[in-house]
């Protein structure tokens, strides 16, 4: 669990010894850290003291390791071309497509020997690990426990390990209620697993509806909590059986609710066998029985749209009002479409009862309602990242409407805000605004930092940006490709470095791997300074699988970017000038992870799948229309950010200050309360 904390906050524990570590041990650590890009806190130098070297060698092997891991550095790096870039500057043309041909025939698997390099001639912003205080690996677990936003993979694996390692800690961590339920499914199916007894009162308080119920099943089984894609229920303990059908039978609206989800219910109910406990879960079993004869109920939603169907606005409205999240789902439908005052009427009675996360997005919507964009862009639920983007036709919103529901939803994010403890004098980094609220990280990649689809970063002071990509065979032959579209201020299409397209406008591709049995690597640098002089504003980041495995089935695969000032000094891959690293582990065999506006100076994070696949060859050329849909629409994403939601806060519990030297709590990107922290952000102010 120690590499979850270092990998999550940056910070390990050491407790305090009674020895003496010599200083030349510590200095070694020290330099050898700083080769990743790492330094030890004052804080955690002064407590290595006291280990004495054995116990500092055992810590900084661990330290080391899990580093390696985080950056990508614990896999040998085996280009086409090992001089790269220099040998892709040099060689003719007509010798890189022999070299191609020799390689793709399998008669040659790199051209060239590895030649003495210049040492590295740049620095590097050093990273500070830090002494974990007492009680940290607790705290984090505790935060994890309360997000109230969808858990991502990787925060799903870390509370896996938790209920696996410290399955105590866990049941006492646990909150009064989880308000998510997709991450109220995940930490069910993992007391059901621990066989925790001594939380039954507790889930029987959490579980209250059948979808819960549902969601549990395919926690269980390893399937999607959000229902975006249907699961293959595992075979399930007569245990659990019991305690599904239980929450099912104590549930309200019971057939109701199942038949949104009929076809799943079907399914599940081949594993629950309802029958076998006609007697004691009665409700249950006549629900199943309805759903399999066809029998319908009519729900809530059927009855809203028969309602707005007739005008009976008057009717709908009433119906919704029971249902405030609902009600604030479909405000801008609403006030299109019905007397806007009697919308806004029953919105501002029932505001106080929407979820956090709802308000913010209602509010950032009608803030921006009447500022013109031709594109409206959705993440739909899933495990994997999608976004789907469309010709916004709806009709205007008058300004004073759009204007009124903005203020009743900000209104009520005060008064709730104001209800939690105070933060004193507090300080919000303007550039937060370029960062934003962490409402859903469902399918979100394991990265070094990760952000929210949309952030957009500062580029680092370099003059090259090094794309790389890593991965290994699986059981057959696996042929991916590194990519890079490069595109005007317009959006227009200019170039495309590709395995067929090696060099151009100052950027540099290391050469096409078509088979990885031991591994295999990919590079390319794109020169900034020349693309901006040949009217290249935007340069897309793409991984296509040729081969057209899903990334999901193959053993490893990542990649990343590193931010290099002289790329021909150094390694080609060097640790230390890695920026972000990011596994590739969706269901898909296409991902574009990040795009850069080399104009502006910003790395927009994406983290996007592409699904559908061409008709011809995976590689990017066959997918640009969709590559230019994405960068349209990551570049005109308007979404709430993080310096709205941190003001917020500041306005409701705390007093402003321009100063984060005097302020008592600090929001900024790379001190105090980070966008990089999604736990505490989704715990503490969500």
């Amino acid at each position: 669990m120690k590499d979850v904390l270092l990998r999550r906050s940056l910070a390990v524990i050491v407790p305090e010894g009674d020895a003496h570590t010599p200083l030349r041990v510590l200095a070694t650590m020290q330099k050898n850290l700083e080769a990743f890009g790492y330094s030890l806190s004052p804080a955690l130098f002064a407590r290595l003291t006291t280990l004495g070297s054995e116990a500092v060698a055992v810590l900084y092997h661990d330290i080391r390791s899990e580093l390696q891991r985080m950056l990508g550095a614990h896999r040998p790096v085996r280009p086409l071309y090992p001089d790269f870039p220099t040998q892709v500057m040099a060689l003719p043309e007509a010798q890189l497509y022999c070299n191609a041909l020799l390689h793709y025939l399998g008669l040659a698997d790199q051209f060239g020997i590895r030649t003495p390099r210049p040492p590295l001639q740049e620095t590097t912003s050093l990273r500070l690990i830090e002494l974990a205080p007492a009680g940290a690996l607790e705290t984090l677990y505790d935060r994890l426990l309360r997000a109230r936003s969808p858990y991502s993979p990787q925060d799903r694996a870390d509370l896996a390990t938790l209920f696996a390692q410290q399955p105590d800690l866990a049941v006492a961590l646990l909150p009064d209620t989880v308000s998510c339920k997709e991450n109220l499914a995940v930490i069910a199916a993992q007391l059901l697993r621990a066989a925790r007894d001594d939380a039954a009162g507790w889930l029987d308080r959490n579980i209250r509806t059948a979808t819960d119920v549902l969601r549990i099943a395919a926690a269980l089984s390893d399937g999607d909590v959000s229902l975006a894609a249907a699961t293959k229920f595992t075979r399930l303990r007569r245990a659990w059986r019991v305690r599904l059908l239980g929450w099912v039978e104590n549930a309200g609206n019971v057939l109701e609710d199942m038949q949104r989800w009929t076809g799943r219910w079907l399914r599940l109910g081949e594993r629950l066998h309802p029958g076998e406990y006609a007697g004691r879960f009665p409700v249950a079993a006549e629900a199943f029985r309805a759903l399999r004869n066809g029998e319908r109920a009519t729900g809530f939603a059927a009855q809203v749209e028969t309602a707005l169907s007739a005008q009976a606005h008057a009717d709908a409205l009433r119906l919704l009002r029971q249902r405030p999240g609902e009600l604030a789902r479909r405000l801008d439908h609403l006030a299109r479409t019905g007397d806007a005052a009697d919308v806004m009427a029953a919105f501002a009675g029932c505001a106080d009862a929407v979820s956090t996360a709802v308000l913010l997005q209602v509010m950032t919507h009608f803030r921006l309602r009447d500022q013109a964009s031709p594109l409206r862009v959705f993440f739909p639920k899933g495990d994997v990242g999608k976004l789907f983007a469309i010709q916004d036709r709806r009709a205007t919103v008058s300004g004073p409407i759009a204007t009124a529901f903005a203020n009743l939803s900000e209104q009520a994010l005060l008064r709730r805000f104001a209800q939690l403890p105070p933060l004193g004098r507090s300080y919000v980094d303007p550039q937060l605004r370029h960062f934003l609220v962490p409402f859903s990280q469902r399918s979100a990649a394991k990265a070094l930092r990760t952000l929210v689809r949309g952030s957009r970063m500062p580029l680092p002071d370099c003059s090259t940006l090094r794309f790389f990509l890593w991965w290994r065979n699986a059981r057959g032959r696996v042929d991916i490709d590194l990519s890079a579209a490069l595109y005007a201020d317009d959006y227009a299409h200019i170039s495309t470095l590709a395995y067929y397209n090696l060099r151009n406008f100052g950027a540099h591709h290391s050469g096409d791997i078509v088979d990885a049995p031991e591994g295999a690597s990919e590079f390319i640098d794109i020169d900034l300074q020349r693309c901006r002089k040949a009217g290249v504003r935007y340069v897309v980041m793409s991984v296509n699988n040729f081969t057209e495995q899903a990334f999901c089935d193959l053993p490893e695969c990542f990649a990343g970017w590193m931010a290099r000032r002289a790329p021909a000094s150094g390694e080609i891959y060097e640790p230390a000038s890695v920026h972000d690293r990011f596994d590739l582990a969706a269901d898909t065999c296409v991902c574009l992870p990040i795009l850069f506006d080399i104009q502006a100076g910003e790395a927009i994070w994406c983290d996007i799948a592409l699904r559908r696949r061409p008709r011809y060859a995976n590689n990017v050329h066959n997918h640009l229309a969709g590559v230019s849909l994405m960068l349209r629409a990551m570049t005109q994403l308007r979404k709430t950010d993080l310096h709205t939601l941190f003001d917020l806060h500041v306005r409701a519990r705390g007093q402003a200050v321009a100063d984060p030297d005097k302020a008592d709590t600090v929001f900024a990107v790379d001190t105090g309360i980070r966008p990089t922290d999604l736990d505490v952000i989704a715990a503490e102010f969500l």
